[in-house]
């Protein structure tokens, strides 16, 4: 089995990273590492195959393409409430269209399951 989890290098991210190595699951962590994020190199699990990345680009479609998840857990997202009221339209490109980009490779790359979290 191969899993995708966007913003794997992010807290929660991470943690579901580390389980799915865990349970012996073909990891591969999708993360940008913005500098005003919770992505952290440090937070990547070795074993993991790391791709630094941005939800919103066109060549996401081509990891998907490659590795050909079976399912993604989908945890990026631009999360701070500051960034947001200050920017709001920062957050429609990443937290809206992000994820519908994350949606279309799914769709091209024939994943069967997503797992979405979020708090808003």
């Amino acid at each position: 089995m191969k899993a995708i989890v966007t913003g794997g290098a992010g807290f929660v991210g991470s943690h579901i990273v580390d389980a799915l190595i865990c349970d012996g699951i073909e990891t591969y962590v999708i993360d940008n590492l913005w500098e005003k994020g919770g992505g952290r190199t440090e937070n990547v699990n070795p074993l993991a195959t790391f791709y630094k990345m941005d939800i919103r680009s066109p060549s996401l479609a081509n990891v998907f393409e490659q590795e050909r998840p079976d399912i993604v857990y989908h945890e990026a997202a631009q999360h701070s409430v500051k960034i947001s009221t200050d920017d709001p339209e920062l957050d429609v490109w990443v937290n809206i269209l992000g994820t519908i980009n994350v949606l279309r490779c799914c769709t091209k790359a024939g994943v069967k399951k997503i797992v979405f979290a979020s708090t808003g």
